[in-house]
């Protein structure tokens, strides 16, 4: 790495921590809930504007039924949270629904866990980003015309925040979340003070808008299917329950319990803001369409509809401006940095199903900064196309959302309530037998209420955009289907094949030239050195005028290595050498055949685009020739003097080694 981009690695990621010191990147609670719970409490902002969103296709009367909506999904995440809760403390290992269903359920559920997760993970970074674009366009126009760039942006930013490190994101995010948690509570209960207590009139900017029904004569079933719709949308809040069961790992001692502690406030603050928000909009006349052209009768002409948040701030704060744009800002950082729950549970999971070899092996390195480098880099990929392909549209993505979440919820309460039916049988003391019931009831209300949602999501969503969720899930899982075959084929290729111990009866060296001059001799020399039964030389005839001059220059000279010369009529340099290879196997089958290649080593990247083609060509075609070694022979350039010293301290991986350079490497550095 040249001086300049080690300085930007630097710059952007800090200094690199030594493998020994994970620990200290461990999180205590009150940093714990802004890293893992930002997702579900951030949720709150786009899923009560979706079951407002899908209520009004049936018009005003539909939003009656809002708050008896949120109420079904704030009991759905009672249970779920007290159902994780349970998973906590009996997997803490990080593996989540993951290990849940592969322990119990065996290998085929918990890919289909794995790969449902990995697509919501994607989905929550992007649904989130492109809500806090659509918030912070609600008071900047400009934002609002240039979501797309916006979303993208954010996501790099967030993308190079978590690549610091764990400990450093979660720092950076303690801040805001807090701010939004208190400064939504504040918003709630001041509005509700005065709708309620104080008697004053508090108005929505939409409340005098009259609502257009889209289908005013929805009755029976119809109009089931939509408020199930309405339903599905508002389970959008439940996202992120999971990520803390992945990230248990990154919690402090002891581990399970502040875990299930960090899950209880999660659910808390979650339900609580869920049912504020929908009772304060309902009380106010909070108006929100698909289509406010259309459907919001009354409203100005060119109207750019605000966030169902923005309503709520504008009305509350009316005569406190200041509060307005604070609570619209927070709601945005929150919203952007809800996509760090996916950032610390793609790359875990990631990594666990590396180690399993379901995923490259790449995916279970760690950085430089004891982040999971790999699994942030392409969750941000995905993120950003997602969003790039939808316009960086809620409505749209939100389509895709949730089904995933839903798969592994329901997967892992199934797995939970055989963990405790097994662990039943064998179990004798009447306490422990006491506990293990109440959490396997608690599991199978989980499963019951979630395989219900589940269906309900289905049903409601598939057409709507849920059947790409699907296709991309059955994709990842076919894909590390095949990743696993590959992995253990090759183990089973390497197991398999016994050495008999026979050496080769001869060897034969053969040294490429092209010029006689250093890097030639010392190829020779190290040729020369591993004593080989045969020792010849070799140069490609392409250009006549050279090739007689290299044979004049050898005869000359004092080598005893004789040069033959191959002949190339198409001036051709690797068809020509392998030919030759082949035919010295051909006619030696048992011998091995060591081919050196003289190298230059550069210091600068435009060097290497200069030189060293040919070799590169070479050994990529005599590799796969059996019984035929390939040996590169490197002479160094003076451009590659100050890589040379650096190559010491910033290479791949040197601070995971615990390298410190040296103080005559420090002064040769100055």
């Amino acid at each position: 790495m040249s001086k300049l981009s080690t300085a930007t690695k630097r710059l952007l990621l800090g200094r690199p921590f030594r493998s020994d010191t994970l620990g200290h990147t461990l999180l205590p609670k009150r940093i714990a809930l802004p890293v893992f719970a930002s997702d579900a409490m951030s949720s709150v902002a786009y899923a009560p504007e979706e079951i407002f969103l899908v209520l009004s296709v049936a018009g005003i009367s539909a939003y009656s039924f809002s708050i008896w909506v949120g109420l079904a999904v704030a009991v759905v995440m009672a249970v779920v949270v007290a159902s994780y809760r349970q998973n906590v403390h009996a997997y803490p290992s990080g593996g989540g629904d993951y290990e849940v269903a592969t322990t119990n359920l065996g290998p085929t559920a918990g890919l289909t866990v794995g790969s449902a997760l990995l697509v919501d993970y994607v989905l929550t970074v992007a649904v989130s980003i492109s809500a806090a674009a659509s918030n912070i366009g609600s008071a900047l126009p400009f934002v609002a015309e240039h979501k797309v760039l916006f979303a993208v942006a954010a996501i790099v930013l967030i993308t190079s925040i978590n690549l610091r490190g764990v400990r450093e994101s979660g720092t950076a995010f303690a801040i805001p979340t807090y701010a939004f948690m208190v400064g939504m509570i504040v918003m709630l209960v001041w509005g509700l003070v005065q709708v309620y207590v104080l008697g004053d009139d508090v108005s929505a900017e939409s409340s005098n808008f009259e609502l257009q029904a889209e289908d005013s004569h929805l009755y029976g079933i119809a109009f089931a299917f939509l408020l199930a719709r309405a339903f599905s949308s508002g389970c959008a809040a439940l996202t992120g329950v999971e990520a803390i069961s992945n990230g248990v790992p990154a919690f402090r001692k002891p581990k399970s319990r502040n875990a299930a502690t960090t899950l209880l406030l999660l659910g808390s603050i979650g339900i609580t803001l869920l049912l504020g928000i929908i009772l304060l909009a309902e009380k106010i006349g909070v108006k929100y369409a698909a289509d406010p052209a259309t459907q919001l009768v009354g409203a100005p002409e060119n109207y750019q509809q605000k966030t169902l948040i923005a309503q709520l701030a504008e009305a509350v704060f009316r005569h406190f401006t200041p509060g307005f744009y604070f609570i619209t800002i927070v709601t945005a950082l929150i919203l952007v940095l809800a996509a760090n729950t996916a950032f610390n549970g793609f790359p875990v999971l990631g990594s666990i199903l590396a180690q399993d070899r379901f995923l490259p092996r790449q995916f279970h390195t760690r950085g430089d900064r004891l982040a999971f480098s790999n699994g942030i880099l392409f969750l941000s990929a995905a993120a950003i196309f997602f969003v790039v392909m939808f316009g960086a549209e809620v409505t749209k993505l939100i389509q895709l959302y949730i089904v995933g979440v839903f798969v592994s919820f329901t997967l892992s309460q199934t797995g939970m309530v055989r963990h405790w039916t097994r662990l039943l049988r064998t179990e004798t003391d009447p306490a422990q037998r006491r506990s293990m019931m109440r959490s396997r009831v608690v599991n199978g209300i989980g499963l019951a209420m979630t395989g219900a949602v589940l269906v309900i999501v289905l049903l409601t969503k598939f057409l709507a955009g849920a059947w790409i969720a699907i296709i991309a899930m059955l994709a990842i899982f076919g894909l590390m289907k095949l990743i696993r075959k590959h992995y253990d084929s090759v183990a089973t290729e390497l197991a398999d094949v016994e050495w008999d111990g026979v050496l080769p009866s001869r060897t034969h060296s053969i040294v490429l030239v092209s010029k006689l001059h250093s890097p030639t001799l010392r190829a020779l020399a190290y040729a020369r050195a591993t004593r080989p039964d045969t020792l010849e030389a070799i140069t490609v005839n392409v250009d006549e005028a050279d090739t007689r001059t290299l044979v004049r220059e050898w005869e000359k000279s004092d080598l005893s290595v004789p040069l033959k010369v191959v002949e190339s009529p198409y001036r051709e340099i690797t068809k020509p050498v392998l030919d030759y290879v082949r035919r010295v196997k051909r006619d030696s089958p048992r011998d091995v055949v060591t081919v050196f290649i003289p190298e230059y080593v550069v210091g600068h990247w435009w060097e290497q685009v200069l030189h060293n083609q040919s070799a590169l060509r070479l050994k990529s075609r005599l590799l796969f020739q059996p019984g035929v070694m390939v040996t590169s022979v490197p002479w160094q350039l003076n451009s590659s003097e100050r890589a040379k010293r650096e190559s010491l301290e910033n290479a791949p991986g040197s601070s995971r080694r615990g390298y410190e350079p040296t103080s005559a490497e420090r002064r040769s550095d100055r």
